[in-house]
């Protein structure tokens, strides 16, 4: 079976052509976000509406409570369980999102890593980015090299399975296993840089205007800012700073545009050290010319 990868950073403009896309072929759609997966979270991870999904069925949204830890092998195996049900239906599927490491365990299989240990990643979240980063150089030079000390989530998986397997999380996380038929065609969506953090910029406006404030209190109120905390979502944790009086709501929204582009910075580093990709610049290419390309390529291959 064949399917598409719609990739791409956080507000380049993949949610309304992924829906373009899904028509064309028929296709059902799964969101690859790590953070909307999360129920009750809808602004802030600019969740798509089910007005705005058009009658395209999407799946891996609202899966868990924010109490909830979400692990990407929970992830992949949910996903493969999806696509094999649309295997049997003779089904094209979309995969679509900005968490790369979702994509691939997908696409590319995931190692046979332990499941996560709820204890053992509490005391490792209590640790500070250095600490937990000089932990990692000690227990696997070679993963330290490759994962970038801001990457906390990805530091503290790393640390946490060389704790607990007495083995290098860089030696086992290369020993994939693919559990799905589905064979994907990787299409990554790009702008120019200065015009994508403007995009940020904006969006993060447009979300603060739809009510993202009134969200955040909502569920601060309901679940508190410490659970809230350990899921770290990008425009939750600035809004708890201030609602506990730690900034202001002026610089709260300064640092959610910050961190925003400094993540789709970070989304860009991943896709472009994945030669996989077919790319398409949205400032240079009208979205039918994109449409009309990847349809020649998926179907060339089919």
């Amino acid at each position: 079976m064949r399917g598409i990868v719609l990739a791409g950073p956080t507000g380049v403009g993949k949610t309304d052509l992924s829906i373009k896309l899904a028509k064309l072929l028929d296709a059902d759609i799964i969101s690859s976000d790590s953070a909307q997966v999360y129920k009750e979270m809808n602004i802030g991870t600019a969740k798509i509406r089910e007005d705005e999904m058009q009658g395209v069925k999407h799946y891996m949204l609202d899966v868990v409570p924010p109490i909830e830890k979400y692990s990407v092998g929970e992830y992949q195996r949910a996903v493969d369980n999806i696509l094999n049900e649309k295997e049997k239906e003779g089904k094209a599927v979309i995969i679509t999102g900005g968490t790369g490491l979702y994509i691939n365990s997908v696409v590319n299989g995931l190692s046979a890593l332990p499941e996560s240990d709820p204890k053992l990643r509490d005391e490792l979240m209590e640790l500070s980015t250095e600490e937990l980063y000089e932990k990692l150089k000690s227990l696997d030079v070679e993963a330290s090299k490759t994962i970038h000390m801001n990457n906390k989530k990805r530091v503290e998986r790393a640390v946490e399975v060389c704790l607990m397997t007495n083995e290098k999380f860089s030696v086992l996380s290369k020993k994939n296993v693919k559990n799905n038929n589905y064979d994907f065609l990787k299409v990554c969506l790009t702008r120019d840089r200065e015009t994508l953090y403007k995009r940020i910029d904006m969006r993060v406006e447009i979300m603060m205007e739809q009510g993202l404030l009134e969200e955040v209190k909502y569920l601060y109120e309901k679940y508190g800012g410490e659970i809230l905390r350990k899921i770290n979502i990008i425009g939750y944790t600035q809004l708890i700073d201030y609602l506990e009086g730690r900034i202001s709501l002026e610089t709260a929204i300064e640092y959610i545009k910050r961190d925003s582009r400094r993540y789709a910075k970070r989304q860009m580093t991943w896709f472009n050290n994945d030669d996989g990709y077919l790319w398409f610049d949205l400032e240079n290419q009208s979205e039918n010319e994109i449409l009309k390309s990847i349809m020649e390529h998926y179907l060339k291959n089919v």
